[in-house]
């Protein structure tokens, strides 16, 4: 009879890469499911308006996943870019790159394995989709290099968030027809506007190290600066559901999310930090009134 034992320990390097599990999953904020909400409400916004109802259920598999896995891999990547500004950040200086407990080295390579997975899934889909992938890729990898250049990265953002909108279509349609381009366009609207909220809550921290952004860029006149931009957001979005020819349901869901929106300022009056977090966080249920009133239309109508 053996004496070994009935369950061997680990390696030394087993052992080391599931302590590190903790690290990775704080570092592509798994424990932060709202950022994956704001990238993932449009893409079904756009899966549905290109299917007219639920999408095939393949398509939408891969690109709920894809969602995770580019939304992770963009965290990690920012992380990468801002390990510079983090440190004098009062809400970032805790996170694992900035404090020195994961380095940049493996940063990088779980940005590189998240995007291969992500991309391995992309070509379970047509040309056209895998086409617009690639710029996709590039849109995730270098909007955290902006603000160190151009007071402008929330619009760079709203770029890369919704460029799942013409992938989905093309995915579902084989095409990007004027519409995904419209609902692109409110989408991008409404991400600069959310991400200015974001920002503001780092103001006076990026002023000091010299980072730039939207927030700063609007000054005194950023309330204002975000009634212009959610304003065009339920217009764009207004004109998404004439053109889809979306009924009563769909103007009551996005009736709602004006109000959650009105909501947001009430709340962000005074621009303090909490209040503005307050207010970014809550764009998630701005988000789900919409794909609420157009998957309610298709599946009601």
């Amino acid at each position: 009879m053996s004496n070994a034992p009935a369950n061997p320990p680990a390696s030394p390097a087993a052992a080391g890469w599931r302590a590190r599990l903790p690290l990775y999953w704080l570092l592509i904020r798994g424990d932060r499911p709202v950022g994956t909400l704001l990238l993932l409400w449009p893409t079904w916004w756009a899966l549905w308006l290109a299917a007219e109802g639920v999408p095939p259920l393949g398509v939408l598999a891969i690109f709920t996943a894809g969602v995770w896995l580019t939304r992770s891999a963009g965290c990690v990547i920012n992380d990468y870019a801002d390990r510079w500004l983090d440190p004098q950040v009062e809400r970032t200086k805790g996170r694992p790159l900035a404090t020195g407990a994961v380095s940049p080295r493996e940063a990088l390579a779980v940005f590189v394995l998240m995007m291969l997975v992500a991309f391995g899934l992309v070509l379970l889909t047509n040309t056209l989709t895998v086409l617009l992938s690639l710029a996709g890729a590039v849109l995730a990898s270098t909007y955290p290099f902006l603000k160190r250049h151009t007071y402008l990265p929330q619009v760079y953002l709203g770029v890369a968030f919704g460029w799942g909108i013409p992938m989905a279509f093309a995915a579902v349609q084989g095409t990007v027809p004027p519409l995904a381009w419209l609902l692109f366009l409110g989408n991008l609207l409404w991400t600069t506007g959310y991400d200015t909220w974001y920002a503001m809550v780092d103001r006076e921290d990026d002023i000091k190290a010299g980072s730039k952004s939207t927030a700063i860029l609007f000054g005194d006149a950023d309330l204002v600066a975000l009634g212009v931009l959610f304003g065009g957001f339920a217009w764009a979005m207004w004109l998404v559901g004439t053109r889809a020819g979306l009924g009563i349901f769909y103007y009551v869901a996005l009736g709602v999310a004006i109000v959650l929106v009105l909501r947001q300022f009430w709340i962000g009056r005074d621009r303090r930090r909490e209040h503005c977090f307050e207010a970014f966080v809550s764009n998630q249920w701005v988000g789900l009134a919409i794909f609420a009133g157009i998957a309610g239309h298709y599946a009601l109508g």
